[in-house]
């Protein structure tokens, strides 16, 4: 039996953050020659980081494989600040890409350590940007990823303050977030979530769609920590069939009734337009949207730098005015344009 009907979520696919992240490594190798350098992939998607390794980028899991001189571009998930003096001490041109929301849990590491808390940081061991958080201060955080590990916690002298890896699903933090308060009932908290925006509206989106579904196709990376979340929320959920794929090519050939479709905030668009290519339904596609996403972060503002030295020096070596030409719109360039530009150049 074929496919009869695609419910497709929105939001999906690309976050702010990734977007951000994508375009300012765009225009690193398009203003360098490569190599360009990045430390630890750019964003947890093979697709994206394949395409840029076909442009000349290397992606580095030390700073010290970077040879002296070379640009320096540091991954969307945040780098622990050693890795970041150590970039610019190196590198001749240094891009920190890091999402302005881990930029935001690293200020509150900082300043909670500063007033001489202790904190517990919910993440998961060994992911990026757990590691580069809790090198913020490394002395003043415990990480916990499970009730038992909270429950394995001293009772510390110090207040305690509760922070959480941006990408984590409510379902993984509201269980480990209500045994720290109940064990430290005086425990401080931001006045805002730590946890993605994005992250948060494409488990909702998810929900919204599970109940009508025989089966959800889950685009993105196994190294994808908000793509696993998706594929967990959507078995614990109750949906009968869920696939979590990095391509088309992955799909089976049995899907049948109504499929959801979504993505994770590291898969690009391309991807989720091949997935409906392959199902075909046989009675069209329908969104289920519960919100709109409108957020839009800027390049890091060095690269706006740069963009504003290349236009200016384009226009002077063409007569043009600097004062009367016309200015880029970085919000009207979406990153999936991009990542289908440097396809479409090939390789240098």
């Amino acid at each position: 039996m074929p496919v009869e009907r695609v419910l497709l979520a929105e939001p999906r696919g690309f976050c702010a953050g990734v977007e951000m992240a994508i375009k300012a490594l765009a225009w690193m190798v398009r203003s360098f020659e490569p190599p360009v350098y990045c430390y630890h992939e750019i964003v947890h998607n093979r697709i994206v980081v394949d395409r840029f390794i076909e442009r000349g980028v290397v992606f580095v899991d030390s700073i010290d494989e970077v040879p002296p001189g070379r640009p320096i571009m540091l991954s969307a998930h945040g780098s622990a600040p050693e890795v970041v003096a150590a970039a610019r001490e190196r590198g001749s041109f240094v891009v920190d890409s890091v999402c302005p929301l881990v930029t935001k849990v690293h200020h509150e590491v900082k300043v909670r350590s500063q007033k001489g808390y202790r904190i517990v940081y919910v993440g998961h061991e060994g992911h990026e940007e757990a590691v580069g958080t809790m090198a913020v201060a490394p002395m003043s955080i415990s990480r916990v990823e499970t009730t038992d590990e909270v429950d394995a916690l001293p009772m510390f002298d110090e207040p305690v303050a509760l922070l959480a890896q941006t990408t984590l699903s409510h379902r993984d933090w509201e269980g480990v977030a209500t045994r720290v308060r109940e064990r430290f009932p005086d425990v401080w908290m931001p006045g805002r979530s730590d946890l993605c925006f994005a992250t948060t509206n494409r488990q909702s989106s998810l929900l919204a769609m599970v109940p009508d579904c025989d089966a959800v196709v889950i685009i993105g990376s196994a190294n994808s920590s908000n793509t696993r979340a998706l594929e967990r929320l959507a078995i614990e959920a109750g949906c009968p069939r869920v696939l979590r794929i990095n391509d088309a090519d992955e799909l089976p050939g049995d899907l049948d009734g109504v499929v959801g479709v979504t993505a994770g905030a590291s898969a690009p668009e391309e991807l989720v337009s091949a997935v409906l290519e392959v199902l075909a339904p046989l009675n069209g596609v329908d969104l289920v949207s519960v919100t709109d996403e409108d957020e839009y972060f800027p390049p890091p503002r060095n690269i706006r730098e740069l963009q504003h030295a290349i236009e200016t020096a384009a226009t002077a070596m063409t007569g043009g005015s600097l004062m009367g030409r016309p200015r880029m719109d970085d919000r009207l360039l979406p990153a999936s344009v991009v990542l289908a530009g440097l396809e479409n150049e090939g390789a240098r």
